[in-house]
């Protein structure tokens, strides 16, 4: 009998445990928690503000409080951020669409990353954490290639000047009066800086008008060495003599017997009127168009392409009044800016309206060969008011939403006046920011103001660098310069990258200059650039200049 085999009786399943919790199991167990819903991470565009003070600017800076600073870590306590991204901003594509300096606040300032915004209540959460000078308005959806600083189009920036600022009569520095005295022994005090407790070296002097120069001139004392005082005519019609009252006051640090002059000022005349305004609007529209702006920033050279700026529009139209101070709202819109570039260029035209300097000036601060120490205004009058995302709008209007401060005008608005301008006032009536910065504006500490130089050298003596600029005739602002360089015979000196400017006639802040720089026999002049029949184009920048070896040009005269 053959073996026969046997099939195998399959084995019976194993039942699978089942998923759902019977009453028994509750009862022993508990009830079951709730799985925590998990939220997407959205691509967005954040819009805020913030007030700068206290803060080192808006770009994070290991070691400094920033507002980027204080942001990531809202972010992070309000859950738009997990924990393995904290710190690591690269991870949530952040970026900004401006930076801005130490105390610079903020309107329209605008960022964009990928964070967890769900559950509703994203914006509540992140004002509760963040301090009361930071305020988050919205967040809009963009597209996942929108990056803040890339899609940028321009930026708007608004500087705040007190109008007393624009009066060359308001907080004048100590070497302009000192000089009209004829005397360097008087320590003199600014009233206006003194009233508020505040010592500086300055003056506010009396504006007389002297019928033999024909001039305004201020005075501190009834006793001047090269003008009459009977010859002087005060523009209230009383008399030299009365409204002026000299002291003898102890100085801190300085000499007891020293005189000290402060007299009586008459309330300032000035006023932001159409006058003024068509003049300060005319010295910033120098700054529209493509420019090198190497002088109007730190660390970057001529050379650099990133000196090169484009600004669309500059102007100062409008007066606003804050805590009982008049402000010329100035307005620059412009695609980028440079560290210190804004403040630097209010420096300037506040200088050039206080007639320190000639409107020529900024036309020569774009050359790329010369390096101009241009004032820079302080920073608590600069704010940032809006970012445009024209191009961006414009592709995306059919499917996203637009990117813009539309929908926060108003409560923008009511940070601006709480915050920010309540602070540019205060922080001027307390500390007269503006008042230093005026004082400071003198020669001494920026001899290139002058606009021009005057240059004598001996035998022996070597220039190098020269700048001539020989009959330019500027259409913009009527100036002309008829130039004459001549090296001659003297001492040995040396005089290094100067610009000679002879013959200038400065026709709108009525300065006169008749310069000739010589130099004596034997001298060296190197590298110089002869600008001969210069014409003046839009920017004006010249053309048609004649660069030729320097003592071979039949212009330079050697005697």
């Amino acid at each position: 009998m053959e073996n026969q085999t046997i099939p195998l009786e399959p084995q019976p399943k194993k039942q699978k445990m089942s998923t759902t919790t019977t009453t028994s199991d509750e009862e022993e167990n508990g009830p079951t928690p709730a799985r925590k819903p998990r939220y997407k991470r959205r691509k967005i565009a954040i819009f805020f503000a913030y007030c700068g003070v206290g803060y080192q600017g808006m770009q994070k800076n290991p070691g400094a409080k920033t507002i980027e600073g204080d942001l990531e870590e809202a972010f992070y306590q309000a859950g738009g951020v997990p924990d393995h991204d904290k710190c690591q901003p690269r991870r949530y594509d952040w970026a900004r669409s401006a930076r801005t300096d130490k105390g610079v606040s903020a309107v329209g300032q605008v960022v964009s990353g990928r964070f967890y915004v769900d559950p509703p209540g994203f914006i509540d959460r992140l004002n509760s954490i963040l301090n009361p000078q930071i305020r988050i308005f919205g967040f809009k959806r963009v597209t996942n290639a929108f990056n803040a600083k890339k899609f940028c189009d321009k930026r708007r920036y608004v500087y705040l000047i007190p109008v007393f600022a624009l009066d060359p009569f308001k907080h004048r520095d100590r070497e302009s009066v000192l000089a009209s005295l004829g005397s360097g022994n008087e320590l003199v005090k600014c009233l206006d800086c003194s009233e508020r407790g505040r010592k500086v070296d300055g003056v506010m002097g009396k504006r007389v008008y002297d019928p033999k120069t024909k001039s305004v001139i201020v005075v501190d004392t009834p006793v001047m060495s090269d003008v009459n005082a009977n010859d002087m005519v005060i523009e209230n019609e009383t008399s030299l003599s009365e409204n002026v009252e000299e002291r003898n006051d102890k100085v801190d640090g300085g000499d007891e017997n020293a005189k000290i002059v402060e007299e009586p000022v008459e309330e300032s005349v000035f006023c932001y009127g159409e006058k003024e305004k068509e003049r300060f609007n005319r010295i910033l529209k120098y700054y529209e168009g493509t420019h090198n702006f190497h002088n109007f920033t730190t660390r970057t050279k001529a050379e650099d392409p990133a000196a090169k700026r484009y600004i669309i529009s500059f102007t100062a139209n409008t007066v606003v009044n804050v805590e009982g101070i008049d402000f010329v709202k100035c307005e620059v819109i412009g695609q980028s800016f440079m560290l210190h570039q804004i403040r630097k260029m209010i420096g300037l035209a506040v200088a050039i309206m206080r007639n320190c300097a000639p409107e020529s000036l900024i036309v020569t601060a774009f050359r790329r060969d010369i390096n101009i120490n241009v004032p820079m205004a302080p920073e608590v009058g600069l704010y940032l008011d809006e970012c445009f995302f024209t191009s961006y709008n414009s592709k995306w209007k059919d499917t996203h939403e637009e990117v813009s401060m539309k929908n926060y005008a108003e409560v923008a608005e009511e940070f601006k006046m709480k915050y920010i301008y309540s602070h540019i006032a205060l922080t001027e009536q307390k500390e007269g920011t503006m008042a230093l910065f005026l004082h400071s504006l003198n020669y001494r500490n920026y001899p290139d103001l002058r606009g021009d130089a005057v240059n004598s050298a001996g035998a022996g003596s070597k220039i190098v660098g020269t700048v001539v600029e020989a009959g330019l005739g500027a259409v913009n602002n009527d100036e002309k310069t008829d130039n004459v360089n001549s090296a001659g015979a003297g001492d040995g000196s040396e005089v290094v990258e100067t610009a000679v400017e002879a013959g200038l006639v400065a026709v709108n802040n009525g300065e006169s200059t008749d310069n000739v720089s010589s130099a004596g026999a034997g001298s060296e002049v190197a590298e110089t650039v002869i600008e001969t029949g210069l014409v003046v184009v839009d920017n004006g920048e010249s053309t048609d200049a004649q660069d030729v070896e320097a003592a071979r040009d039949a212009d330079l005269v050697d005697s």
